[in-house]
């Protein structure tokens, strides 16, 4: 087949001289040759000519100026740092959230608002009121947050309005650009990574972020990483150690995020990837856990070689709930699981987990968040250069030999029996309880409310409810016990005693009696000396103790219930002999006639009337004593002041002789000696050793005996005896010089008789 050639095309002008290496090639596909390829379109191959061209529409955006302007202005609200993160502040204020415990505190601050709104509106001046009301406030704000329950202190760790990780970067950092995806197809909101500048030192930061409003929750997954979030954090890892930055991470989850696609995508081989890599990093690695660090989740970041820890941050390997869900089979328990759990930081330090404490102001990091982040930041530069100091082979062995010692052990130390006891292996699981020990608490607490708040209304305590909590403790105190014998071994032992028991009671045959009580004895001793090794022992503990409160409290409910009784008895049975026609005729006769004396005084009457008036008295002292006597009281005469003051006397006298003997050296030498005869002989003291310790014994008696048998003390005994003797026999004389004296006051039965009433 014959080709046809075609001479070359000739081109001038600014297009012959621009031509380009590309444009020389040829094409042989439409028999071309030597044509630019850039001329092509413009060339004339056919006889119809065509025209085209080629346009694109450039869509215009804002200016993207980050991380950070060209230009910053310094006086931009905000700083320089608000250009260098889409982190930006919140538009609304976040609402204030109070916490259970923290309702006492607001209703003060309730009182100082309205204090100062009555102020405003009246115009005058309570500014005293206004400063006692923010004293005592910051007096209880105070007390409040120094004592702090561990769950407590889980719900501030929780709190919504906590500062979150870029809340504490944007603070304690000059310059931060975040860096994002794990290179793998993926960035994690929930874990933020990037460089900053902490005083001119760079630092890789890395970070749990949680959100600071729902909406931001559901973006950040409320802080929970997936896998892609751990390998960024990996990836992030890798770059600081291969450029020398020192790596500070901050902990904040309530741990990884647990769903069915994480754990497709490798949840745990991701944690299990970054503890393994974070020990072989050769730059130091600082952790600060900000607010709950749960688990492998705060763990994947967390293997530093300081681990510091805010005042109110916990550290756990399951939350308090899920704890007492396993353990109590309910979430109520989560006050006791938090207390066991040791997860504070006050706690952690004291078991050498976490390194320091870094303080929070009063009511938490989110009361003043710019304070706290100083404070952090504080703590960096303070663990950074101690650091420093270190070289690599120094630095990867602090950090192995702080995660080595953790639940260390010593061999050839003696345990102390409790600690030994706790210690144990548990051969059973932990026997369910009748009734839960927090929810029985619970009910004591309230019903103690119940019986504060009666005696405060009526005077009395109720009986209804005190008798059914008594029965109900009793209850589970018999089932305690059963399942301690259990765990101790001793159930046969325990329901043979029983049996053999039940056979004595039926039978008439008592011989068996003194036998059986042996082993029982036998048995209680065996039970006391190891009921502390069973499982069970503290719940039993806790509420044999809640047991004896409400047995105090029952008993105190009976006694106050008698005595009312009782004195309603007595005023019943005082009020029918006042009543009695006889004593009333007499009384109104003798009235009469002392107002027709016209006298209104007792000793200006002559002596035929106090006569009477003795006569009388007596009368009623014997109805009196009659009606006391009846109802198994009985009525002793009361003493004269003189001569209790006399019998005080004596008795000090008494005493200050036995303290000159026993401080004097012969005596003192000899309890002396009875102390250490006591001590070496110990628990079982051999023969010898108790007739030393009876013959000290006898010596000492005597020497008291002889020191109480002075005559000096005897005489004075023997006189202050008859002096006695004589006041009460002149009380229960018939003369008037008694009444006379003291008007009846003093009298046997001490009845004043119609006392609503006077003489005239």
């Amino acid at each position: 087949m014959a080709s046809t050639s075609h001479p070359p095309v000739a081109f001038s002008g600014s297009l012959a001289s621009k031509t380009s290496a590309s444009d020389l090639l040829r094409s042989s596909r439409n028999g071309v040759c030597g044509v630019p390829l850039k001329a092509l379109g413009r060339a004339r191959l056919g006889s119809k000519k065509r025209d085209f061209t080629i346009s694109a529409k450039v869509r215009k955006v804002k200016k993207h100026e980050y991380p950070w302007p060209e230009d910053p202005d310094l006086n931009v609200k905000g700083g320089v740092l608000s250009h260098l993160s889409p982190f930006k502040p919140l538009k609304e204020r976040q609402k204030p959230v109070t916490l259970d415990f923290e309702k006492p505190l607001m209703d003060l601050q309730k009182k100082i608002i309205d204090v100062q709104k009555m102020a405003n509106e009246t115009g005058l001046d309570f500014s005293d009121q206004i400063i006692l009301l923010e004293n005592k406030y910051q007096q209880a704000l105070k007390d409040l947050y120094t004592h702090l329950t561990p769950i407590q202190r889980v719900n501030i760790a929780r709190h919504p309005n906590r500062p979150t990780f870029l809340d504490h970067i944007f603070n304690i950092t000059e310059k931060f650009v975040e860096l994002h995806g794990d290179r793998a197809g993926y960035d994690d909101p929930a874990i933020v990574t990037g460089l900053g500048t902490i005083n001119g030192r760079s630092y890789m930061f890395m970070g749990h972020q949680k959100g600071r409003n729902t909406k931001e929750n559901i973006q950040r997954n409320f802080g929970m990483p997936t896998p892609h979030g751990y390998r960024k954090a990996l990836r992030m890892m890798y770059y600081a150690d291969h450029h020398g930055f020192p790596i500070i991470t901050f902990i904040d989850t309530p741990g990884a995020f647990a769903d069915l696609k994480s754990e497709e995508l490798g949840q745990g081989e991701a944690i299990a990837h970054n503890l393994r890599t974070m020990f072989g990093l050769k730059v130091p690695i600082i952790s600060i856990v900000m607010g709950e660090g749960g688990s492998g989740g705060a763990l994947a970041i967390g293997c530093a070689n300081k681990l510091l820890m805010l005042e109110n941050a916990v550290f756990y390997v399951a939350s308090p709930e899920a704890c007492a869900a396993i353990l109590w089979k309910t979430a109520k328990a989560s006050p006791k699981a938090a207390e066991k759990l040791k997860i504070t930081a006050q706690e952690l330090c004291r078991l050498q987990i976490a390194d320091g404490s870094i303080p929070e102001p009063l009511g938490g990091a989110h009361a003043d968040p710019y304070w706290t982040s100083q404070q952090i930041k504080i703590a960096i530069e303070e663990s950074m250069d101690e650091l420093m100091k270190m070289d690599t082979q120094e630095l990867l062995r602090h950090r192995m030999l702080k995660f080595r010692k953790l639940g260390g052990f010593q061999e050839g130390v003696p345990i102390d029996p409790k600690r030994k006891v706790n210690m144990k292996k548990k051969e059973e699981p932990l026997l369910p309880p009748g009734i839960l020990d927090v929810e029985l608490m619970d009910e004591v607490e309230k019903l103690k409310q119940e019986i504060l708040k009666a005696k405060e209304s009526t005077g009395k305590i109720p009986d209804t409810g005190l008798n059914e909590m008594i029965e109900k403790l009793r209850r589970e105190i018999d089932f305690e016990f059963s399942e301690a014998a259990k765990a101790l071994g001793l159930e046969e032992k325990l329901v043979m005693a029983r049996e053999e028991f039940a056979k004595t009671r039926n039978s008439n045959d008592q011989s068996m009696h003194p036998v059986l009580k042996e082993k029982l004895d036998q048995l209680k001793d065996e039970f006391n000396r190891n009921i502390s090794a069973a499982p069970n022992y503290a719940s039993l503990t806790n509420k044999l103790e809640m047991l004896q409160e409400m047995s105090k409290a029952q008993k105190l409910s009976e006694k106050n219930s008698k005595v009312n009784k009782l004195k309603e008895e007595i005023n019943k049975r005082l009020k029918e002999v006042m009543n009695r026609p006889d004593l009333k005729e007499k009384m109104d006769a003798l009235k009469a006639e002392i107002k027709s004396t016209g006298v209104t005084r007792v000793m200006d009457l002559d002596q035929g009337i106090k006569e009477k008036l003795v006569q009388l008295k007596d009368e009623m002292d014997t109805e009196f004593s009659g009606v006391f006597e009846s109802l198994g009281l009985n009525v002793n005469p009361a003493l004269l002041p003189d001569a209790k003051r006399r019998i005080d006397e004596f008795n000090n006298e008494i005493t200050t002789v036995m303290e000159d003997l026993v401080n004097s050296t012969d005596l003192k030498n000899k309890i002396e000696l009875l102390k250490m005869e006591v001590a070496k002989a110990g628990k079982t003291a051999d023969a010898e050793s108790k007739a030393k310790i009876q013959a000290l014994e006898q010596q000492i008696k005597q020497s008291l005996a002889q020191a109480m048998s002075f005559p000096e003390l005897k005489e004075k005994h023997e006189k202050l005896k008859e002096e006695v003797v004589e006041t009460v026999e002149s009380l229960e004389g018939s003369n008037g010089s008694v009444l006379a004296d003291s008007g009846g006051a003093n009298s046997g039965v001490g009845v004043n008789v119609d006392a609503n009433r006077s003489f005239a």
